[in-house]
């Protein structure tokens, strides 16, 4: 071999390394607080390492300690948090500092959007829903979103520990959900037939306005407001929300299918998330379950949608006077009323029920049988309204699906209903702080006051790879 052009072993690249150690301090940290040598043996780092992880992430702000014994709460109303940068006793307890780095995820909808801040540990700090009429136009639709980020981020990140000049708290990102066929490559809506959008630029449209905002983006980039934005399909954050908050170690398996006034879906293939080679997986709600049915807001008939979405419930429980279809209204507002007659056995609300869910485990038996999943998850408003839904979905399901006792699937609710698809998006503009917590900068004040104890542990997300291809 010719000596020029011989390849030599690359040395390790130790900032790499670091930041890949950090990494895996605060992902095991969001299992909750525990000591130096329990989180080295949980990572498989030396104590040594561990202890030198600590002081940087304390250095940063993202991890205080604690008295043995003493819950977080109790540690922050005794001052006993640690000094930045402070390695500290080796058996006191190590937790994450939540209120240093924040995440805001918002949804789209058709006639409401949805508000939630996350914490580092993936708590939910906010949750809000308004009532607004997306569908009358996307420049107001745009301002309206910008507006409710604003008030996000005033109700939480000047809340904080950290709101300080010196050292303020940081925006990790604004993750923004919308129904539809979305290209995530560049925020771009390409159809949403309920909002009657197409090749809407929502991206481009949102970064315009927030660059005109004060908010504390995490520094980095010439264009945090463009950089640290991202746009993605409301049901594949979603799933993402799912597998981040509740997915086990036997669930890297998994189907979602999220009830609005569409339908959309999601799919974790081992560990996996599914986004197809355009990005457009999950649009489950066009299957043409019944081709000679109704028409649907994507112009063809028949769609899943046309016979479980939000609309076709509302049409069969209720005359079109009836509250429940006043878009004015809270939708859980909406979905209580139909819970509260169907408890107290209204007949035309029941027979809704049960035609819906017959619908609904028609067409996840089409994602069973394609995908054989561990679990399948019923969001939005399936979810809300499970207690009657299931049952039914399951009994249709285990009807139609080909494997022995319905391939061994599990139906499941999901914990985050309506909120699921914002959270999704917080979770996902959170990940960079996640892979690599040198993002945050060094606190420039070194002293008790700038650490903060977290109200609760938060449990470990498995890690979720996106699959491009």
């Amino acid at each position: 071999m010719n000596g020029a052009t011989r390849q030599l072993p690359g040395r390790a690249d130790h900032a790499a390394v670091r930041r890949a150690n950090l990494a895996v301090a605060v992902r095991a940290l969001r299992a909750g607080g525990r000591s130096r040598a329990q989180l080295a043996a949980d990572t498989s780092l030396t104590k040594a390492t561990v202890s030198s992880l600590v002081t940087e992430l304390a250095g940063r702000g993202l991890v205080h300690t604690a008295r043995p014994g003493t819950t977080a709460a109790d540690a922050a109303s005794n001052g006993d948090t640690a000094r930045s940068g402070a390695v500290g006793r080796p058996g006191q307890p190590v937790e994450l500092a939540t209120g240093r780095v924040l995440a805001i995820g918002v949804e789209l909808n058709v006639d409401y959007l949805c508000g939630v801040v996350l914490d580092l540990g993936g708590r939910e700090r906010v949750l809000t829903r308004t009532a607004f009429d997306v569908p009358a136009g996307v420049d107001a639709t745009a301002d309206e979103v910008v507006r409710l980020v604003t008030e996000l981020a005033d109700r939480t990140l000047a809340g904080t520990a950290f709101a300080t000049a010196d050292d303020p708290a940081v925006l990790a990102g604004v993750g923004v959900a919308a129904p539809g066929l979305v290209d995530g490559t560049r925020g771009t809506v390409r159809v949403a037939p309920n909002l009657r959008w197409r090749d809407v630029p929502l991206h481009d449209l949102l970064a315009d306005r927030l660059a005109g905002s004060a908010l504390p983006w995490l520094p980095g980039g010439s264009r945090p407001w463009d950089e640290r934005l991202l746009v993605d399909n409301e049901a594949t954050l979603a799933t993402l929300a799912e597998f981040a908050g509740d997915a086990g170690p036997d669930d890297r398996d998994l189907v979602l299918v999220t009830g609005g006034v569409g339908v959309g879906g999601g799919l974790v293939v081992d560990g996996r998330l599914v986004r197809g080679s355009g990005g457009f997986a999950g649009e489950v709600g066009h299957l043409a379950v019944a081709p000679d049915g109704a028409r649907c807001g994507c112009g063809r008939r028949g769609c899943w949608e046309t016979l479980c979405g939000l609309g076709a419930l509302l049409d069969l429980a209720a005359p079109p006077d009836d509250p429940v279809h006043r878009h004015d209204e809270d939708l859980d507002v909406r979905l209580d009323l139909l819970l509260e007659r169907a408890r107290d056995g209204d007949e035309r609300t029941l027979a809704a029920f049960d035609r819906v869910g017959r619908a609904l485990g028609h067409g996840a038996s089409m994602l069973v049988n394609l995908t054989n999943p561990r679990v399948l998850v019923l969001g939005g408003y399936f979810a809300r309204l499970g207690e009657f839904l299931r049952p039914v979905a399951q009994a249709e399901l285990a009807a139609r699906v080909v494997a022995p006792d319905a391939g061994g699937v599990r139906v499941t609710l999901s914990r985050l209903g309506l909120a699921a698809a914002a959270t999704g998006a917080a979770h996902a503009v959170l990940a960079p702080v996640l892979d690599d917590p040198t993002l945050v900068p060094t606190l420039a004040a070194q002293s008790p006051a700038t650490t903060q104890s977290p109200t609760s542990a938060v449990h470990a997300s498995p890690t979720l790879v996106e699959e491009i291809g």
